[in-house]
């Protein structure tokens, strides 16, 4: 019969609670999970231990049987990835739940290989891996970030090859797990607490090696994207070269080992004093060559003619300057010649047409008092008053009777104007 409800009135007895739970529990049946073994213990050939998941911050107790043990790898340990099958066991008489653990393996190779490349893939296609997201390290950095292991010889080997090559460069070191669970947490915290440190310029998260299955925390999803938010230039040196974590995909620069990243992230004193040096001495030899090709320039330009002997070009130019007077003196007393001979034609002219020539051959100009040229015998009736203008001047007349012209002399008696001077009889 089923129990009644329990009650303030009526509670149940803890034996009946404890068989319900169990019922409960049982129910599940037997269920393969897959973890990290964080604790392994051997009493009375029965193993206790604990698996925690993978991700989140969640653990299991798990016990097994002297009879189980036998059947199950004897390698497995501490630290180890595996898959188990485990059955929820709820013990009523001390009311505690265990997981009986029936079969237990490593998490097998091919499956974790799998699974990284099914993440590389991943993040490849993001953009993560591009190289145009990568970001150039400094020259010279003078604060650099480590994160590491607490006394591990990548720590020493990097602080000692960097002070070697550079010894004033500084470090900044964040010691973190870099083994086991605690890995990814407080790697990821450490590269967000150099990255918030404006003084640090790079980060080297660095390892000394390491077996495949020690090395899956720096492919963790987590810390890859953790190195790919980081504004400050990271450099991978986990110094496992068949197996490549993530993180040297993702970070700014891969080194082999923590020794070739102090080489690579800090420059060696002495190579570049003796580059300065072979700068200077290139310098030196450019401008030696630059002043001695000058210098010849300089020489054949003094050899020309024009600075061997300055004063010729003044010599020739004083004789151009002097045919070119004596041709503008030859030109102007031609022009001067040509336009005089000019003037007189045009004087000439001037003066066979001037009325004044007419008079000068014995014409005259008739006018009437109001100084009206006479030009017809009508025009100055007899006894009208008359200037006679000659060559020597003028003379005051009297119109008179009309007489006629001498035959044939017609043209010989006009007037200036065309017309007979005599047309009139002037008194």
């Amino acid at each position: 019969m089923q129990a009644a409800p329990p009650t303030a009135d009526a509670p149940w007895p803890v034996a009946l609670l404890n068989s319900k739970i169990k019922g409960w529990i049982e129910r599940l049946g037997t269920a393969w999970v897959e973890g990290e073994i964080t604790q392994w213990g051997t009493s009375g050939g029965n193993v206790y231990g604990k698996l925690k998941d993978l991700d989140e911050d969640a653990t299991i107790s798990f016990t097994i049987w002297s009879s189980v043990k036998a059947r199950i790898p004897a390698d497995l340990k501490q630290g180890d990835r595996v898959v188990a099958a485990i059955k929820p066991n709820f013990w009523v008489k001390g009311g505690t739940l265990t997981m009986q653990v029936y079969d237990m393996k490593h998490v097998g190779l091919g499956d974790l290989l799998e699974r990284l490349e099914r993440l590389r893939q991943q993040l490849s296609a993001e953009g993560l891996f591009a190289p145009e997201r990568k970001k150039r390290l400094p020259f010279l950095p003078h604060t650099i970030g480590l994160v590491t292991g607490k006394d591990s010889d990548a720590e020493k080997d990097v602080l000692r090859n960097a002070q070697l090559r550079w010894p004033q460069v500084r470090f900044r070191v964040v010691h973190a797990a870099v083994q086991g669970d605690r890995t990814v947490p407080e790697v990821v915290a450490a590269i967000r607490t150099l990255d918030a440190d404006p003084e640090v310029e790079v980060i080297i998260v660095a390892r000394g090696g390491g077996d495949f299955q020690n090395l899956l925390g720096f492919s963790d999803e987590k810390l890859v994207r953790a190195a790919a938010a980081s504004g400050t230039p990271i450099v991978s040196a986990i110094g496992h070269e068949a197996d490549r974590p993530l993180l040297d995909e993702v970070a700014d620069l891969r080194a082999s080992t923590p020794t070739d990243a102090a080489k690579r992230v800090v420059p060696d004193v002495a190579e570049e004093l003796a580059r300065v040096q072979q700068a200077r001495a290139r310098i030196g030899m450019r401008v030696t060559h630059l002043i001695a090709h000058e210098i010849d320039r300089i020489g054949h330009l003094r050899t020309r003619p024009v600075l061997a002997s300055p004063s010729w070009i003044v010599d020739a130019r004083a004789e151009e300057l002097t045919r070119y007077v004596a041709r503008g003196t030859e030109l102007v007393g031609r022009c001067v010649e040509r336009e005089s001979t000019r003037v007189a034609e045009l004087r000439g002219q001037l003066r066979a047409l001037s009325p004044q020539g007419t008079l000068d051959r014995g014409y005259a100009i008739v006018q009437t008092g109001a100084g009206h040229v006479v030009t017809d015998p009508a025009e100055a009736p007899e006894g009208t008053a008359l200037r006679l203008t000659v060559s020597g001047g003028a003379l005051g007349a009297t119109a008179g009777a009309e007489v006629s012209s001498p035959a044939g002399h017609t043209e010989s008696s006009t007037t200036g104007t065309g017309r007979p001077a005599g047309a009139q009889q002037a008194k």
